[in-house]
């Protein structure tokens, strides 16, 4: 087994003892909340004459339901109202924190933690939502959990987990210009398949990782679930703090500088030894796109098409299953496969710097006549934050439809939803049949630059092939 790693340290911190199953029962620094997968939990609680046993240690926010046009209540659409209202009266009834579009802070779950800071170095963080994986990137083991595990941890602060094997993904070299911290996921996931994490959790690092922003480190771990890992995190280092400094929940001054020398003890050992290592060359890597249905079906976009007997055995129906459901052929390129959607957005890729890399390509230009595109900032922070510095003006006057915060379309929870057999360009992070909102829906994963480039071309098209607009001086 590993020793020495982050993950070692900050587990035996928390475990409180094992469990007769063989599990280890480990407290829990930060629950958070959010309104699909909450309400049974506290009905549980509510059952059993139980109250919530660190209202301080949890937050809520709401994000998979809540509308991205009008947010206006009550929402027209009934059940999101229905779980909308739930979600208030349970967090008013146990005191629990909660951001709601009212505060001017709500969001998605996976940006609204780290944005305030409730997110630190050292600390076990669960929700009930799969990305959870996403606070990994400040060198936390973050977990997604199930309505029986929200149950628990309201009742109790604890959690009931069994132990995984450590994997080092070294990530080296220099990302090109176009390469983006998705296209480095997308290519652990192709090299090593959406269940070759099964049973690990994945510890990211290497020159092209430690080079890389928050928000692009949460962008790797966020899609750690994708390749079937139990979490994924970096290892907390100086661009970690500075981001943490000044946040809403950290402490200032002395406190910070204490927080700081015991963020930093956490990281893995310079000697930590892993149950595997896996090294990626950063300088090989090109703008990355999926052809298939799941994150694992990806190529580089200038890359042929894998033809499924060339795939081994195991995958070679998935793979012409899939085929067959995008509409595409063995050996051509992703590039010029038309779209008639673009989304900006999802907890994956909604982030301040994703949407600057997205206007950067779109100002200037018009999105495509054949084309609807929206932007969805990943929170109310987010959106503000753009609209300072002009970001929304940048996407409206191309034509995208700018939008409120929410996972909006990652899912299709609400409104926003494929029609028929559209094909989407997403910088979201599943691509399985319906995930979208239609069933004939076809999504093409891919970094926020490329979704923009597909915007404006009507296609998948390499980013880097696009010429810069000249600017235009008044």
């Amino acid at each position: 087994m590993s020793e020495g790693t982050l993950y070692e340290k900050v587990w035996d911190r928390h475990a409180v003892t094992e469990l007769p199953t063989g599990q280890s029962q480990l407290f829990v620094g930060l629950h958070l909340v959010h309104e699909v997968t909450s309400p049974q939990a506290f009905g549980m609680l509510e059952e059993r004459g139980l109250d919530v046993a660190y209202p301080e240690r949890t937050h809520a926010t709401v994000d998979h339901i809540v509308p991205t046009a009008d947010q206006s209540r009550p929402y027209s659409d009934d059940a999101a109202e229905e779980m909308m209202a739930e979600l208030e009266a349970n967090v008013g009834e146990a005191d629990i924190d909660f951001d709601d579009p009212t505060t001017g802070r709500q969001g998605i779950v996976h940006v609204v933690g780290p944005e305030r800071g409730l997110t630190q170095p050292g600390m076990t963080i669960v929700c009930g939502d799969s990305h959870t994986a996403t606070h990994g990137a400040f060198g936390a083991l973050a977990f997604g959990i199930g309505t029986s595990q929200i149950r628990d941890v309201l009742a109790t602060g604890c959690v009931a987990m069994e132990k995984q094997q450590v994997r080092r993904i070294e990530v080296t070299g220099e990302l090109g210009d176009g390469v983006t911290p998705k296209d480095v996921i997308l290519t652990v996931i192709r090299k090593l398949g959406t269940d070759g994490g099964v049973g690990y959790v994945y510890e990211y690092g290497g020159e092209a990782v430690e080079a890389m922003d928050m928000a692009g480190r949460m962008s790797i771990c966020n899609m750690s679930i994708e390749g079937g890992a139990r979490a994924g995190y970096v290892n907390p280092d100086e661009t970690t703090f500075e981001y943490l400094r000044g946040r809403d929940d950290v402490p200032e001054g002395e406190t910070f500088e204490e927080l700081r020398e015991y963020w930093a003890s956490v990281a893995s050992e310079p000697d930590a030894e892993y149950d595997d290592v896996v090294t990626i060359d950063g300088d090989d890597l090109e703008p990355t796109v999926t052809w298939g249905t799941t994150p694992g079906q990806s190529v580089g976009v200038s890359e042929p098409i894998p033809a499924p007997g060339d795939l081994p055995a195991d995958k070679r129906d998935t793979a012409r299953s899939a085929q067959a459901h995008m509409d595409v052929e063995p050996g051509d390129t992703m590039a010029g496969y038309p779209v008639d959607v673009a989304f900006l957005g999802s907890c994956t890729n909604a982030r301040l710097p994703d949407l600057r890399e997205a206007a950067a390509v779109v100002r200037g230009r018009e999105v495509h006549d054949d084309v609807r595109a929206m932007v969805v900032p990943g929170s109310q922070r987010v959106k503000a934050a753009a609209e300072a510095e002009g970001l929304d003006d940048v996407f409206t006057e191309a034509g995208f439809d700018w939008r409120n915060a929410g996972c909006s379309m990652c899912l299709g929870m609400n409104e926003d939803q494929l029609v028929g057999d559209e094909r989407c360009a997403s910088s979201s992070n599943r691509n399985f049949v319906g995930r979208q909102g239609s069933k004939e829906g076809r999504t093409v994963l891919m970094s926020p630059p490329m979704v923009a480039a597909a915007a404006v071309e009507g296609e998948v098209t390499d980013v880097r092939e696009l010429e810069p607009v000249p600017e235009v001086r008044a």
